[in-house]
């Protein structure tokens, strides 16, 4: 079980996604269970609607208000639960499935960890909740971690994980930027000196 990407950016929004593998030889796996540290509450969690699957969103009121866009959030989400809207259609023997929200602003802290049940159709229930230990190895069942990075350290003091549908706005910021500009200038002179040349050779073959 694990979280991909598997860093983001503090104060920015992240499209995340929770692999699932099935473990079993004779049984399919028909609910997820993804809990969000409640000390680390976020202001905003949306799902993206899976084949199959329905889901359902449990919140809980945060100790402390967290404010979103100028905003003070009451309400923060503390599971995402999606259970197979058919058992014989959950994941089978020998595959794995992926289930993908998109969460933020992400909290000021080090890392994220989703402790995650994972239940099979013959009751068995998997859990995936154990959090990394520094200097020791690897738990036999570690839940997803999600390491944070200040912007400075994510690269140019840029997020690299933004909120969705940014990209639009990036490529017509750069359209008409002064290096923009310029190549769009070169590539003019470019053309009327091909034009030129073309005229000679013309002019040369008549002659």
């Amino acid at each position: 079980m694990t979280v991909a990407p598997d860093t983001a950016t503090q104060g920015a929004y992240a499209a995340l996604i929770f692999r699932v593998p099935n473990e079993r030889d004779d049984a399919n796996t028909v609910k997820v269970d993804v809990q969000l540290p409640p000390e680390l509450p976020v202001a905003s969690v949306r799902v993206k609607p899976h084949p199959g699957w329905s889901y359902e969103l449990k919140k809980t009121k945060p100790a402390t208000p967290i404010e979103a866009h100028g905003a003070k959030v009451t309400e923060a989400v503390s599971e995402i639960i999606w259970t197979a809207t058919d058992p014989k259609a959950g994941i089978r023997p020998d595959e794995y499935d992926e289930f993908a929200v998109s969460a933020g602003p992400l909290p000021k802290a080090d890392a994220m960890v989703f402790k995650t049940l994972q239940h099979y159709s013959d009751g068995e229930v998997v859990r995936w909740i154990q959090e990394p230990q520094s200097g020791g190895a690897e738990p036999e069942r570690p839940a997803p971690v999600l390491k944070l990075l200040p912007p400075s350290q994510a690269g140019a003091g840029r997020p690299v994980s933004l909120p969705i549908g940014n990209s639009g706005d990036d490529a017509r910021s750069d359209a008409g930027s002064p290096a923009a500009h310029w190549a769009m200038g070169l590539s003019g002179a470019a053309l009327v000196i091909a034009l030129g040349c073309a005229a000679m050779v013309i002019r040369r073959s008549r002659q």
